[in-house]
C-alpha cells in the first residue's frame, strides 16, 4: 500500500486521441491513478468515444468531462494531480494556454508536458505549411517557461505503427510500394506502446524536468529502402518501388489544399531530406540511454505483429 500511496497521480488531456489511448493504458499499466479530462458525450458522440470512456472507467481511470474553456473545473481537478500530460490534436495545440493558465492558479502541478510527441522543433524547420504548424509548437513552449511550471518536452519523432503502416501498407493487396526521395534517408521510428510507456517515465523522472528527451533508439533508425527490404524478406514478395522525386513532394506541398499540404512538408523533411537524423549533442537526453532496462519494441518484432495481424489504416495522427 505504502509503494502504491507513493505513485503520482496523473492527468491526461486528449486521452481518446489515437495517441492518448496508448498513454492512458500505460499510466494504468504502471500503476499511476489516471486522470483523463475530455469531451463531455453528447448525442453526437461516436459509438467508439462512448466505448473508450467506458473502457477507461472499467480499467479504473476517473474520467472528467469538460471543455478546455471551463478554467474553474480545470484548476479544481488540477488540484487533485501532480503530473499534467497533454495529448491534444494538433488543430488544438493552441489551446493549450487553457491549462497552463489552470495549472498556474493550481500552483500543485510537478511536471507538465505539453502536446509534442513529434519532432524536436527547436532545432529543425521545414516547408512553410509544416513550418506553420511547428510555430504554434514553439509558442506553447515558450509560454510553458515564461510560466515557471517544471515541464518535460518529449521528441518521440515517427510513431512507428502509424507510419509503417501507411509506408507499407499491409493491409492491402498491392504489387507496388510508393518511396519518397531516394529511400535513404534515415528516420528514427518509435512504436506507440513503447511511446507511452517512456514518457509515463520520462514524466516522473527528476533528470528530465525542464529538459528535452529524444527517442532514437538505434535499432529503430532506418531507412524507407531498408523498411521495404525487410517485409520483403518477412512476406517472401518482392515489390516495386515507385519513386516519388523530391521536387513532386515540394511542389505537393506548395500547391495542396490544407492538410494535404502539410503532409507533404512533413515527407519531404523527414523522408526525402532525413531531417531527423541529426548527430545528437553531448548534452542530449536520449530516452534509451535513460532506461537501458526497458526492452522496447524494434521495427523488425513491429514487422512480425504486422505479419500476424495487418493493421488498419488508422485515423490521422497528424
Amino acid at each position: 500500500m505504502g509503494k502504491e500511496a507513493s505513485k503520482s497521480k496523473i492527468i491526461i488531456f486528449g486521452g481518446t486521441g489515437y495517441l492518448g489511448t496508448y498513454m492512458v493504458k500505460a499510466s494504468i499499466k504502471l500503476g499511476h491513478p489516471t486522470f483523463v479530462y475530455a469531451r463531455p458525450i453528447t448525442p453526437q458522440s461516436s459509438p467508439h468515444k462512448i466505448n473508450l470512456h467506458n473502457e477507461f472507467r472499467s480499467l479504473g481511470v476517473t474520467v472528467v468531462e469538460g471543455e478546455l474553456d471551463e478554467h474553474e473545473k480545470m484548476v479544481a481537478i488540477l488540484r487533485r494531480v501532480d503530473i499534467v500530460i497533454s495529448m491534444l490534436p494538433f488543430p488544438q495545440v493552441p489551446d493549450q494556454i487553457h491549462i497552463i493558465e489552470a495549472i498556474k492558479v493550481a500552483g500543485n502541478i510537478k511536471r507538465f508536458l505539453p502536446s509534442e510527441f513529434g519532432i524536436e522543433e527547436d532545432r529543425l524547420s521545414f516547408l512553410p505549411p509544416f513550418e506553420a504548424c511547428l510555430d504554434k509548437k514553439r509558442k506553447i513552449r515558450r509560454a510553458v517557461e515564461a510560466s515557471g511550471i517544471p515541464y518535460t518536452y518529449v521528441s518521440a519523432n515517427m510513431c512507428a505503427a502509424y507510419f509503417v503502416n501507411q509506408l507499407l501498407r499491409p493491409h492491402e493487396e498491392h504489387e507496388d510500394i510508393i518511396v519518397y526521395g531516394s529511400g535513404e534517408a534515415k528516420v528514427p521510428f518509435t512504436y506507440e506502446e513503447d511511446v507511452a510507456e517512456y514518457t509515463i517515465q520520462v514524466a516522473n523522472d527528476s533528470r528530465t524536468c525542464n529538459r528535452i528527451v529524444l527517442y532514437r533508439m538505434v535499432k529503430n533508425v532506418l531507412s524507407q529502402i531498408e523498411l521495404i527490404s525487410m517485409w520483403e524478406k518477412k512476406t517472401g514478395r518482392s515489390f516495386k518501388r515507385t519513386h516519388v522525386p523530391e521536387e513532386e513532394v515540394v511542389k505537393l506541398a506548395e500547391s495542396s489544399p490544407f492538410p494535404d499540404n502539410v503532409r507533404a512538408a512533413l515527407i519531404h523533411g523527414i523522408f526525402v531530406k532525413g531531417d531527423l537524423n541529426y548527430d545528437l549533442q553531448e548534452n542530449d537526453l536520449e530516452i534509451s540511454s535513460l532506461y537501458s532496462d526497458y526492452k522496447y519494441t524494434t521495427i523488425d518484432q513491429l514487422l512480425d505483429i504486422f505479419l500476424v495481424d495487418p493493421p488498419k489504416p488508422a485515423l490521422a495522427a497528424f
